[in-house]
């Protein structure tokens, strides 16, 4: 081909995402309402079902444009937050919110500055702003914060950390997170991807370090799609000071969130019974896997979030041959950890069958 295509391109990875299950059934000719997806840390139960009712509310509309400026769903999560409306952002997923800050402030020669196993979508698109990606090594499978502070130069623009993280589930330290917060140079950007905070009991709240004023430099990330389960119709927001959010808005493109994710938001804000249920199901899911993990002398990395990895031997082997069983879970070959898989906390029963599928693989009682 002989288009002039970004060189950046040809060393750029393609990120894979969990398998979905309709094409599974298809390649393995299996029934697909017999296959569980344990992959990609979805909600068990499925959408809010205020969320539900509203996307039927608001289907009728779907050959209107949405708000662009997603009005009424700003103010109500303003509300919540205790923040402005103007410290918010939406995009389309958390996913955009990382396009939007590196767009913001990364050029070819610039750096990013990542843990090991951080979530493999901050890397991406750096590396296709031209940016280098200094990694740190992992402390524990998480991340060392005091290293990644003393990794900043001159050159960083970002630093990059999700707490709880994502694939690990590792949660830093209270203090240690306060620090990082306090000690990041003003001229570096810190954003802290909090995708699975509503799963933590005690989690370090920094939302009044903006709703005062006090870092500037500094963005929260959070999203719909975990607690909420609206991860199809992808929204993902953005908290920060004023400023900087309303730069990002010059990035962001016209209708980037669609009228249905808008109204099923909106009603999930308002289901905390749905959020109660979710959270109690997912303690209960993280307790019954290390128990038996522990059992079955595997190991895996205590989790703060809504799944564990687990050390398998093949990682890849393991994942086609429990996918054979109709579960689906997530090889870990391409976050550098082949001997891994990550399972997603289900329902009851599909934490049995995952166990079970797994035990079957493994050859253990």
């Amino acid at each position: 081909m002989s288009l002039p295509l970004n060189p950046f391109l040809k060393t750029l990875p393609t990120y894979q995402p969990g398998r979905p299950i309709e094409e599974v059934a298809r390649e393995l000719n299996l029934p697909a309402d017999s296959i569980i997806k344990v992959a990609s840390n979805e909600n068990p139960f499925g959408p809010s079902p205020l969320a539900m009712a509203a996307l039927q509310k608001a289907i009728a509309n779907v050959n209107l444009y949405p708000d662009g400026n997603a009005f009424y769903l700003k103010q109500k999560l303003a509300a919540k937050l205790g923040v402005e409306p103007a410290n918010l952002i939406l995009g389309n997923g958390s996913n955009e919110i990382i396009e939007f800050v590196s767009h913001a402030l990364l050029t070819p020669g610039a750096e990013i500055v990542v843990s090991q196993y951080c979530f493999a979508i901050y890397p991406i698109v750096a590396k296709m702003l031209g940016a280098n990606v200094i990694t740190v090594l992992a402390q524990d499978y998480g991340h060392d914060l005091p290293a990644m502070l003393r990794a900043i130069t001159p050159q960083t623009r970002i630093v990059f950390v999700a707490n709880p993280n994502n694939p690990t589930g590792t949660l830093a330290s209270r203090e240690e997170v306060i620090k990082l917060v306090n000690d990041v140079p003003d001229d570096v950007l810190l954003v802290l991807d909090e995708a699975y905070i509503e799963f933590l009991d005690d989690a370090v709240d920094l939302i009044p370090l903006i709703r005062l004023g006090a870092r500037k430099n500094l963005i929260l990330m959070r999203t719909f799609s975990k607690i909420y389960g609206l991860a199809g119709l992808r929204l993902g927001y953005g908290i920060g000071n004023a400023d900087l959010i309303s730069a990002l808005e010059k990035i962001r493109q016209p209708f980037n969130v669609n009228l249905l994710s808008q109204a099923a938001a909106l009603a999930a804000l308002d289901d905390d019974e749905h959020v109660r249920k979710t959270r109690q199901n997912n303690f209960i899911g993280l307790e019954f896997f290390a128990r038996a993990f522990r059992k079955l002398d595997l190991e895996f990395v205590p989790s703060s979030a809504n799944f564990l990895l687990v050390r398998v031997g093949a990682g890849q082997k393991v994942f086609e041959a429990m996918q054979k069983l109709g579960v689906i879970t997530r090889p870990m070959g391409g976050y550098q950890l082949p001997e891994w898989i990550r399972i997603s906390v289900g329902t009851p029963q599909e934490n049995e069958r995952s166990l079970a599928a797994l035990k079957s693989v493994l050859n253990k009682s």
